[in-house]
């Protein structure tokens, strides 16, 4: 029955009639009263799946050594949730759109910079927001260049999505599956770094190559625009004070995160606490900033978790 639902799943969810989230969560479901109730009897089974526990455990917030995970990793949820609500926060003070806007006018409005540069953003970025999120705001921005200055955004956002999957690759806390092999094995951000991270920058050298090679005659621009009629960067900034102290708390998640080997803390002890820092920060935001989180990915999870969860017992 265990085998049945979990292939039940991955063909509902590469056919994707249904919205994932709704069909990881009623696999989940079956998988709690199916297999545990009816199957195996057996409570613990469904305990040790949801695995509620190990909120109350030490390690589950300051950890040195790896942890056994079993059913939902609940550390793999709590940070990306907070890191949801840190890019949020981030995205309502304009910190993607400025920051899009200033490489922009550094370079002078040239497209084929602009190209290079918005895929090595887009890679550093990943490394330490979750890729799908970074390629969001950027392709809306590069949507907005490319309206101004007349050329096509197509290669640039196929080109930032290659880049934003080297970038996730490059780190613990770059993607999901990195924090899941981190947070279970008791890796750290260096080791993934310094391994996996070498390889991701060896592969980001050659797809720059790559990419200008096939795209570069098709970001020619079909007019030139004068610079001085160019939106300043500062136009995108919604508050001064909420983008600076969104600024300095990506800066301490960065810090945190590089450094949480030798401080111990674990990366969801760091998710909840830059999350609780930005809603603090936010003030009257803070409601919208909870609404914007991303909750089908996170469902999605949890679902998934409690099926592969049921595979385990």
């Amino acid at each position: 029955f265990a085998i049945i639902i979990f292939v039940g799943m991955f063909v509902m969810v590469v056919l994707d009639k249904i919205e994932r989230h709704y069909v990881t969560l009623g696999s989940g479901a079956l998988m709690l009263i199916v297999v545990f109730g009816v199957c195996m009897r057996s409570g613990s089974a469904v305990w040790n799946t949801l695995a509620l526990k190990g909120f109350a455990t030490e390690s589950f917030w300051y950890q040195v050594t790896e942890s056994e995970s079993k059913g939902i990793n609940w550390a793999t949820i709590v940070f990306i949730a907070g890191m949801m609500v840190m890019v949020e926060g981030m995205a309502k003070a304009g910190f993607f759109r400025w920051l899009c806007m200033r490489i922009a006018y550094l370079v002078k409005c040239k497209t084929v910079p602009i190209f290079i540069t918005f895929m090595l953003m887009a890679s550093f970025l990943s490394m330490f927001i979750d890729s799908i999120t970074v390629i969001l705001f950027l392709a809306a921005v590069t949507v907005e260049l490319a309206q101004l200055l007349k050329f096509n955004p197509v290669p640039v956002i196929l080109s930032e999505i290659f880049c934003a999957n080297l970038g996730g690759s490059a780190t613990m806390c770059g993607d999901p599956p990195n924090i899941i092999i981190g947070t279970s094995l008791g890796y750290s951000f260096a080791d993934f770094i310094t391994h996996t991270g070498l390889i991701a920058g060896v592969c980001l050298i050659l797809s720059l190559i790559y990419f200008y090679a096939i795209f570069h005659k098709q970001l020619v621009q079909k007019e030139t625009l004068d610079i001085a009629s160019f939106p300043e960067p500062k136009e995108a900034i919604t508050s001064k004070s909420k983008f600076t102290i969104s600024c300095i708390i990506f800066a301490c998640a960065v810090v945190m995160l590089i450094t949480h080997a030798q401080t111990g803390l674990s990366v969801a002890f760091i998710g909840l606490f830059i999350a609780i820092v930005t809603l603090i920060t936010s003030g009257k935001d803070s409601m919208m900033l909870l609404k914007k989180v991303d909750y089908k990915t996170l469902l999605f999870f949890v679902g998934l978790f409690v099926v592969v969860g049921g595979l385990e017992q």
